[in-house]
């Protein structure tokens, strides 16, 4: 069965008119990764609101590992709606979100007693996550990785990279903040072995507690296992590794941002278990809460009672509606089942573009974790220069083919997959077929 059905251009002429009304009621900031206007999303499903049937590659940017609208978070949150719709947890109690603190601090790594704090997004609960650090440590340094993010409040876009998109124009960043560099397998420099770069990085850690921060003022040192925004770099488990020995060594504690990389999306819960490595915190958000704006900050309960009564929290915390969903959620994100999905439809996408790398004179690499994969383009296979301009142009041909894609990288010359995972396999070799029939026309266009 086919699953695109494109019948104008995109944008058709209703989404050009929404465009335009957005262009002039929004700030000219805003970015928008395509011209789509949804009107309605089932599963891996998107109807635009000129009648267009896509299939939806970005998943929100990864908050939508069970599909558009999954049934038992949609029933949940029409239930919860009938009963109330908010009641700040600064100033009552409601269930909802006592029961998925105590979900979260079951199926997230670590068997050692935890606690919940919910927020509103990522950017929140990565705050969080510092500032308790900060407070238990008694301690002001945080070291963070190049290409990270984090997320847009005034804390999360100092400890996130890619300065000219994201950071350019705000003033000062936050103080006590040293980035390092995070170990690029598909960029080993010239004359390394991959093992000789593993050890080399390894060793920028240590050097980093003598040329960079004293190890007696490190609070945490914050990293994605699977950098996202960067492209989609997983971290090597002994880099992993080195983190926790230090973190444990120095009495700094280890943060692991699962906000774009968790909840199943890698065929673990949290992707940093594939390493074998607990951190002491984890963040979670975008697909926690299946499409609702909830996001928590889990760690060991000493560090986090450590703050003072009426230190943490915040009015939206929590949403109870948000709660629910996130609940729902959870329980499935959390499945063997699910996980299990997650990690076979990631072999699936696999298979199905690791020929690209050979196929195809821009593609310079392919990879990923689980179902959570990324093409990187370049000019050049052996110079590998980033080519952004390519990958662009490539999501715009497939955009017009009926597939919903975004880009990655700190060069912006990726291409990120984050479709549902609940996406059926015909899906996604419809949607791959667009997406390498447009890799096909831009690639030998160009040379």
């Amino acid at each position: 069965m086919k699953n695109i059905n494109v019948v104008t251009e995109i944008p058709g002429p209703k989404a050009k008119e929404i465009i335009a009304r957005r262009t002039a009621a929004t700030p000219a900031g805003l970015a928008k990764s395509t011209e789509i206007v949804v009107e309605k999303a089932q599963g891996a499903l998107v109807w635009d609101v000129d009648g267009n049937q896509l299939l939806d590659f970005a998943g929100g940017i990864g908050m939508l590992n069970l599909g558009h609208r999954p049934e038992a978070v949609v029933q949940a949150i029409h239930k919860q709606a009938d009963q109330y719709l908010h009641s700040c947890a600064l100033v009552t109690t409601f269930e909802p979100y006592v029961e998925l603190a105590e979900l979260l601090n079951k199926v997230t790594p670590g068997d050692f007693p935890k606690k919940t704090l919910l927020a509103g997004s990522g950017s929140e609960a990565v705050e969080n996550a510092v500032q308790i650090a900060r407070y238990y440590t008694k301690r002001p340094a945080v070291i963070c990785f190049e290409g990270g993010y984090h997320g847009r409040t005034h804390l999360t876009l100092s400890l996130t990279s890619k300065y000219g998109l994201f950071k350019k124009g705000f003033g000062s960043m936050s103080s006590d903040i040293y980035r390092l560099p995070v170990p690029n397998l598909y960029r080993i420099p010239a004359g390394m072995t991959e093992e000789e770069y593993l050890h080399f990085s390894i060793q920028q850690l240590e050097n980093a507690l003598i040329a960079q921060v004293d190890p007696e003022a490190l609070a945490a040192i914050l990293i994605e296992p699977v950098l996202g925004e960067a492209g989609f770099i997983p971290v090597p488990p002994l880099f992993l590794q080195k983190i926790r020995e230090i973190c444990t060594r120095t009495g700094a504690i280890m943060i692991a941002d699962e906000v774009q990389c968790g909840s199943g999306r890698t065929g673990r819960f949290c992707a940093i278990e594939h390493s074998g490595v607990i951190p002491d915190i984890v963040v979670l958000a975008k697909s926690m809460g299946a499409g609702m704006p909830i996001s928590a900050t889990i760690g060991r309960s000493e560090i986090m009672d450590a703050v003072h009564l009426g230190g943490v929290g915040g009015t939206y915390g929590g949403s109870p509606v948000a709660a629910v969903a996130a609940i729902e959620a959870v329980k499935q994100l959390s499945s063997p089942s699910f996980l299990s999905q997650s990690t076979r439809f990631g072999e699936k996408i696999e298979a199905l573009m690791a020929p690209w790398v050979s196929k195809y004179p821009c593609v310079g690499d392919v990879r990923g974790m689980g179902a959570m994969r990324l093409v990187e383009f370049v000019k050049d296979k052996k110079t590998k220069e980033p080519d952004p301009g390519i990958a662009l142009e490539i999501i715009k041909e497939a955009v017009s083919n009926g597939i919903i894609l975004i880009r990655a990288g700190l060069y912006s010359n990726c291409i990120r997959l984050l479709p549902p995972i609940v996406m059926t396999d015909d899906q996604l070799e419809e949607g791959l077929s667009v997406l390498e029939n447009a890799i096909a026309k831009k690639s030998f266009a160009a040379v």
